[in-house]
């Protein structure tokens, strides 16, 4: 998409990680905001792990990203530095089947806390608690230094003022 991006053929690229500085793609990245990490499950399980949250996801059925993402390190680091073991019984490469599979009972899954609602209306997943220490952050990359494509500034304002206040 980077190369796309390059050759003027997108004008905007959503990503959950800046494009790195020693990229031959020369793009900007901007900052659209961040979202506090947070842990879902079924009802059922979301009763049994809410008391005492984040102590009782020892030993706990875990859902969680591949260990190939920043966002697979921080909740490791997060997690080792409460001292907790969940059982990992799964990592997904699409964080978006996570929920999926968690609806179903089969582990505590994670994902901003801003989608709270939307993991609730579509997967009946209920919040389990808060990792404040983890954050995901969001950026709209572009090969504008300052944006001032009209389309890509309003997704950018859109998203700064609605999504992320």
């Amino acid at each position: 998409m980077l190369a796309e991006l390059a050759l003027h053929h997108l004008d905007v690229v959503l990503a959950e990680a800046p494009v790195a500085p020693a990229s031959n793609i020369r793009v900007s990245n901007h900052l659209l905001g961040e979202s506090t990490m947070a842990f879902f499950a079924a009802p059922t399980l979301a009763r049994c792990i809410r008391p005492g949250f984040p102590e009782s996801l020892d030993a706990a059925p875990l859902l969680v990203p591949t260990e190939n993402t920043a966002l697979r390190r921080s909740i490791d680091q997060w997690l080792n530095g409460a001292g907790i073991k969940p059982e990992i019984v799964a990592e997904f490469e699409d964080r978006t089947l996570m929920p999926v599979f968690g609806q179903d009972g089969l582990g505590v899954s994670c994902a901003p806390s801003l989608l709270k609602a939307e993991l609730r209306s579509q997967h009946g997943s209920l919040l389990v608690g808060h990792a404040r220490e983890v954050t995901q952050r969001y950026y709209a990359i572009s090969v504008e230094r300052r944006i001032v494509n009209p389309a890509v500034a309003a997704i950018y304002d859109c998203a700064r003022k609605s999504t992320f206040e």
